[in-house]
C-alpha cells in the first residue's frame, strides 16, 4: 500500500477541473477589474474594452486552451508530465502571440486595406488581445496542471 499524498495528508478536498467555471472566471475576473479600474481613473474606453475585448478574449482563450487541455477528461501524456511552469509559460506565450496578430490585424491591416472605419476602439487591440489572451492562458494552464498532478496521485 502506498503512502498517502501530501494533499491527502492535509486533509484538502481536490476539485475537478470544470471548463464552465474556469470561462466564467475568465470573463469576470479580468472584466471587473479592468472595468473598476476604468471607472476609478475616468478611462470611460477602459470600462468599455473591459466587457468586450478585454474579457471576451480571455473567456475565449480559456474556453479554447482548456478543452485542448482537458480533452474529454484525460489530459495527453506530455501535457501532463511537463512540468508546470514550462507548459504554463509555452501555452500562454502561444496565446499571446496568436492575439497579437489578431490584435495586429483588427487595429492595424483592417481599417487600412477595408472599408471598416479607424475608430478608437481598434487601436486598443494591439494590447488587449495579447494581454487577456497570454493571462488567461496561463491561469487556466496552471489551475488544470494543478488538479492533473492531484488527480494522479
Amino acid at each position: 500500500m502506498s503512502p498517502p499524498s501530501r494533499t491527502a495528508q492535509r486533509g484538502v478536498v481536490t476539485r475537478p477541473f470544470t471548463l464552465w467555471k474556469e470561462v466564467a472566471t475568465a470573463y469576470l475576473a479580468p472584466a471587473l477589474s479592468a472595468g473598476l479600474g476604468g471607472f476609478l481613473s475616468g478611462q470611460p474606453e477602459l470600462t468599455r474594452a473591459a466587457f468586450t475585448s478585454i474579457g471576451a478574449t480571455s473567456a475565449l482563450v480559456a474556453c479554447g486552451v482548456g478543452a485542448w487541455l482537458h480533452r474529454r477528461g484525460r489530459p495527453r501524456r506530455w501535457t501532463a508530465s511537463a512540468p508546470r511552469p514550462v507548459l504554463t509559460l509555452g501555452l500562454a506565450m502561444t496565446a499571446a502571440a496568436i492575439a497579437g496578430l489578431a490584435g495586429w490585424f483588427g487595429s492595424d491591416w483592417l481599417p487600412s486595406h477595408t472599408p471598416v472605419p479607424d475608430a478608437g476602439w481598434l487601436e486598443r487591440l494591439w494590447i488587449d488581445l495579447p494581454l487577456s489572451a497570454g493571462l488567461a492562458a496561463a491561469i487556466v494552464t496552471w489551475r488544470w496542471h494543478g488538479t492533473t498532478l492531484r488527480q494522479q496521485a
